[in-house]
């Protein structure tokens, strides 16, 4: 915020008052942050906490409780006494439904397992058009993707920063 001395003097005016930090930076539109940085750089009277209490207003005896009861003595019963209970509510079954078979949209090959696949995952096309597609060429040892695929996808830090300047 751009400190004026307008804003300076409505700063100290509101301090004057008494209100908290809070209010203060509603009614100027700034944060309660920026009112507490302000007013500690222009050393204003600082404020007791409001989380500190007056050692005077804490009382010196505890507040009175009422005196406990003795417990009531209850005859214990010879016998326990069996209560009829309800038997216990049955949850409807649970059907579960397969859901339908997908429509087959795109007849090209399922995308495969990465690591475990057969064929390069390199994706050619749009994803959701008919001509989308994966490479299908023979992956590299330990890679998902076929030679040519892999020279694009693994590229070195300082061969990709060679790569952005010459274009």
């Amino acid at each position: 915020m751009d400190w004026t001395q307008e804003a300076i003097e409505r700063l100290r005016a509101f301090w004057a008052e008494g209100l908290s930090t809070a209010e203060i930076g509603r009614r100027m539109g700034i944060s309660k942050n920026a009112v507490v940085g302000k007013a500690h750089r222009l050393n204003l009277s600082s404020r007791p906490s409001p989380i500190r209490r007056d050692p005077q207003e804490r009382r010196t005896t505890p507040s009175p409780r009422p005196p406990r009861q003795a417990p009531v003595a209850r005859p214990m019963p010879s016998a326990p006494v069996m209560r009829p209970q309800a038997p216990p509510p049955q949850a409807a079954p649970v059907v579960l439904v397969a859901p339908p078979p997908a429509a087959v949209r795109n007849p090209t090959p399922a995308r495969p397992r990465l690591g475990g696949s057969r064929t390069c995952c390199w994706p050619i096309g749009e994803p959701g058009t008919p001509e989308f597609r994966f490479c299908e060429g023979d992956p590299m040892s330990g890679k998902p993707y076929c030679a040519e695929h892999a020279a694009v996808a693994y590229v070195k830090p300082r061969e990709k920063e060679r790569r952005e300047d010459a274009a």
